[in-house]
């Protein structure tokens, strides 16, 4: 028997109510369990010359700081359990313009470890309310280049307190140092997502100049292809990046659909490689402060074991 107009419409209010029931249990998930979900993801890279002893880096990125966030303070503190020998911060520092002192407040006892940062571009301008979803079909959502819209962040005291700690600015610089032993090459770029990356590259006569082993580190916020590419043709051994957030939202498994730039989105997040050169992306450990939600894509701090091979 066919059912009645009456029955077929119940049906479909059910269905739609579940749905509608599903979703916003989802999005509740997303921003109040997993945006706070921090976790710290391990990776191996064996770059190191023979008989280099082991070597901790600690990879931070896209904090996108506002007042008020304890629990990420309160994990950017626990990092410093692990010693890392080097802590790498490949920026978006900030998402909010009072966002200063919370950010300072949050690393400060990374910033006791030697450490080296790239800016990206919310270091430089405060986030605008956009709509999110065209992240789905833009690959560059290239309106951070009309930055009248978007209020400056307070870029330079930023920097200034990063330096007066002992960390070293790799804004379109080339740079060393040497801890452990090991003699670290680094060639940092401003952020490519705004444009403003311009290669310093390595210096070509380093190895020979020092008997320390050496390693070539690259370093950006943002990974398009052409900034990973230049340093593979500039001699880094590996790279280190952030800006995906790891595609944010994610389907289960944690596969990204995006990435915001022109990097395939299965590269979104962990060690995959340019050429022969590793490349270690950060998921980050924030959000847009218009955005603050995460699904199959817990916010991440990486800890990166260097080692011979």
């Amino acid at each position: 028997m066919a059912a009645s107009a009456g029955t077929l419409a119940r049906s479909a209010a059910a269905v739609l109510g579940a749905g509608a029931l599903a979703g916003a249990a989802t999005a509740a998930y997303a921003h109040f369990i997993e945006l706070n979900n921090f976790t710290i993801r391990t990776e191996t890279l064996p770059v190191l010359p023979a008989g280099s002893p082991d070597f901790k880096v600690l990879h931070i990125s896209d904090m996108h700081m506002i007042p008020g966030q304890r629990p990420k303070r309160d994990f950017m503190h626990s990092l410093a359990e692990l010693k890392p020998d080097l802590v790498i911060n490949t920026g978006d520092n900030l998402s909010h313009i009072s966002g200063l002192p919370a950010l300072l407040d949050a690393l400060d006892p990374l910033l006791d470890f030697p450490g080296v940062y790239v800016p990206g571009s919310n270091c430089y301008f405060a986030p605008v309310a956009k709509n999110p979803a065209r992240y789905l079909w833009k690959k560059n959502t290239g309106d951070e280049a009309n930055q009248e819209t978007r209020a400056p962040l307070p870029t330079q005291d930023m920097h200034d307190a990063f330096d007066a700690r002992g960390w070293l600015g790799l804004i379109n610089r080339y740079d060393t140092l040497t801890l452990k032993g090991l003699r670290l090459e680094f060639s940092g770029v401003d952020d490519p997502h705004l444009d403003y990356d311009r290669h310093p590259g390595f210096s070509p006569t380093a190895f020979e100049r020092q008997p320390a082993p050496s390693l070539r580190l690259g370093i950006c916020h943002a990974p398009y292809l052409r900034t990973l590419n230049r340093f593979v043709a500039d001699g880094a051994q590996a790279i280190f990046a952030g800006h995906t957030h790891g595609g944010q939202v994610c389907l289960p498994g944690g596969r990204a659909l995006v990435s915001n730039c022109d990097l395939p989105p299965e590269r979104a997040k962990g060690v995959s490689l340019q050429g022969n050169i590793p490349v270690q992306v950060s998921a980050g450990l924030g959000t847009s402060r218009f955005a603050q939600v995460r699904l199959f894509c817990p916010p991440e701090a990486v800890l990166v074991t260097l080692t011979a091979p």
